[in-house]
């Protein structure tokens, strides 16, 4: 038996997220991890299952979600990249794969998670990568927005930053960073963090929007932080915007760089 990681590229429009549905509710082809254990399956001639780094919900894309699985078919790791692509829908595709020691954990060996999100400033709404964009229309400061992020760095209860459908057992989370900058009509946010709550991007993109309208002030956002109080946030963020970049893992693991923590971090 061989534990191989992926890197994994997907567009989420045509999906109802990464996490493979029960038999009784929607066809499982509806489903990133079910196309992709689907396509895997084939290769190997035998069912293979998936773990991935950190789920994502319909709508959100990924640029390299990391995913292990474990097989004892002799396939080279060129042989899964190409015959898994192969196999998959256009809006995914396996970009690099390599075996690992049995001991690595997609999910909870990540030390980190990067998440992006984009959208379009102006009055009218996009027409290209429309798929990949959210829209504001109303003009926005995106330094007063980046100033007010800030106060989320570090560890801290996300509680005003959650859905009430989050199933984690507690809120604590360690933003290490946070950063809001324009690109002409674009504004984009990134964010790094040990992990993240269910929405909780979408959710804190939708009280900088707030605070970027000139709706509230910039301290607004530590008071909903102390509040801890999700019904007097801002609305949750569309899912088009955001994509997954991608987790962090320590260097010892061996992985392409794009996924390697800094050594002075990992």
């Amino acid at each position: 038996m061989t534990r191989y990681v992926l890197g994994v590229e997907y567009d989420g429009s045509e999906f109802l997220g990464w996490q493979r549905l029960s038999k009784s509710g929607t066809p499982d082809d509806t489903t990133v991890q079910a196309a992709l254990e689907g396509a895997l399956s084939s290769v190997a001639n035998a069912r293979v299952d998936t773990i991935c780094a950190g789920r994502t919900d319909a709508g959100v894309h990924a640029q390299c979600q990391v995913v292990h699985f474990d097989s004892h078919a002799a396939r080279t790791p060129r042989g899964w990249l190409l015959g898994a692509t192969a196999r998959l829908p256009p809006a995914v595709c396996v970009r690099w794969c390599q075996p690992v020691a049995d001991d690595f954990h997609a999910r909870f060996s990540a030390r980190a998670r990067r998440y992006r999100y984009s959208l379009v400033n102006r009055l009218a709404r996009p027409a290209l990568e429309r798929q990949y964009l959210s829209w504001e229309r109303m003009p926005l400061d995106a330094d007063a927005m980046h100033r007010a992020a800030q106060v989320l760095l570090g560890e801290n209860d996300f509680s005003a930053f959650r859905t009430v459908h989050c199933q984690s057992p507690h809120a604590m989370r360690n933003l290490h960073a946070i950063s809001v900058t324009r690109q002409g009509e674009k504004v984009i946010v990134e964010v790094q963090a040990n992990a993240f709550l269910h929405h909780m991007v979408r959710n804190i993109v939708g009280s900088l929007l707030v605070v970027g309208r000139g709706e509230q002030p910039e301290a607004w956002i530590a008071d909903l932080l102390a509040g801890r109080d999700r019904t007097v946030a801002g609305p949750t963020a569309p899912p088009d915007g955001l994509v997954f970049v991608s987790p962090l893992y320590p260097a010892e693991w061996g992985l392409p760089s794009e996924v390697t923590l800094p050594a002075a971090i990992g």
